[in-house]
């Protein structure tokens, strides 16, 4: 059973500090490692002194460094926060750690018998992973835009480069954090960043187009993380330019959502077949292949993905392309 205890206010070591207690074994970088866009990803940052996060919230920006502690068995995670988002930053940590993911069912003898021996195998030795939910749709949903019908490669190189010319140094950055954490843009700020530095990101118009629309009703859009998942992922399909594989990509982050699968993705659906079958296949043969753990697809998906199945090569990769020197 997992537990917290948070303490408010001003004091030598932060602004606002939290202890939780998972409840159990628990892995800090394989439960946030879905949350990282790349190594690279200036609002969040491995540290030897533990896992840095930057974000802004209704109080303003917070920094947040997460550190576990403890027996292995038993471990606890000490959160403590900087800025004015600080207390509502480590109010939320349980949920971002994966405090509301619940794996009951999914352990049940009966169900786990029907799981693949490379699925189940996984879980027996990874237990100690959660499903993170930040509850902050924006700062989920732009880098997802961006890595629409491009490589990961490209799309990470291009959020890189606005985060660095629009993004904010996080509070602390330089003092108490790293001095390169930061803060991902507002919407305000977002809806600042003129045409030819998206080009020169390599943001071609529609997904920039997509970016600017959507966060001109950045109020509605972040209402959303209130919805479950389900609900949210279909009103977010309502915005033009967000589709099913965008709105599965931002709820499995944003709710921690244990049945969400990315349909579109470039990659997924051969992976998963390969795992599963041996053979490549589509979408629609993914869905298939998943459908005996409709409520856990999400799951089974991150568990091969731990497994550490590597998909066989079947064809050419999708090209780099690079067009902010056009």
């Amino acid at each position: 059973m997992t537990s917290a205890e948070l303490s408010a206010g001003p004091g030598a070591d932060a602004d606002a500090s939290l202890r939780w207690h998972p409840g159990g074994p628990y892995d800090l970088l394989r439960t946030l490692s879905p949350l990282r866009r790349g190594h690279g990803d200036p609002s969040i940052r491995v540290a030897p002194d533990g896992v840095w996060m930057a974000f802004t919230t209704p109080a303003g920006p917070a920094t947040l460094r997460l550190a576990a502690a403890g027996p292995v068995s038993a471990p606890w995670i000490d959160a403590r926060a900087w800025g004015p988002g600080a207390v509502e930053a480590v109010r939320g940590v349980p949920r971002l750690l994966g405090g509301d993911d619940d794996w009951t069912a999914f352990d049940e003898p009966a169900f786990h018998a029907t799981l693949p021996r490379m699925v189940a195998d996984a879980r027996r030795r990874n237990r100690e992973v959660r499903l993170p939910a930040t509850g902050r749709m924006i700062d989920a949903l732009v880098p997802t835009v961006l890595e629409q019908k491009v490589t990961v490669i490209e799309a990470r190189r291009g959020y890189r480069y606005l985060m660095y010319r629009f993004g904010t140094a996080a509070p602390g950055a330089g003092t108490v954090a790293p001095g390169n954490l930061m803060v991902q843009p507002t919407p305000e700020q977002w809806l600042r960043v003129p045409s030819w530095e998206w080009h020169k990101a390599g943001v071609g118009p529609q997904r920039s187009d997509t970016v600017m629309r959507v966060l001109r009703s950045a109020a509605a859009l972040e209402r959303l993380a209130g919805l479950p998942s389900a609900d949210a992922s279909q009103k977010l399909q309502t915005f033009p330019g967000i589709g099913v594989w965008t709105a599965a990509e931002v709820v499995q982050r944003t709710h921690g959502c244990p049945d969400s699968i990315a349909v579109g993705d470039y990659h997924l659906a051969a992976y998963v077949g390969a795992a599963l079958t041996g053979r490549r296949t589509d979408d629609a043969g993914m869905l298939r292949l998943l459908a005996p753990w409709a409520g856990h697809r999400q799951r089974v998906v991150r568990l091969i993905g731990l497994s550490g199945f590597r998909k066989p090569v079947f064809g050419p990769r999708m090209t780099i392309q690079d067009h902010r020197g056009h």
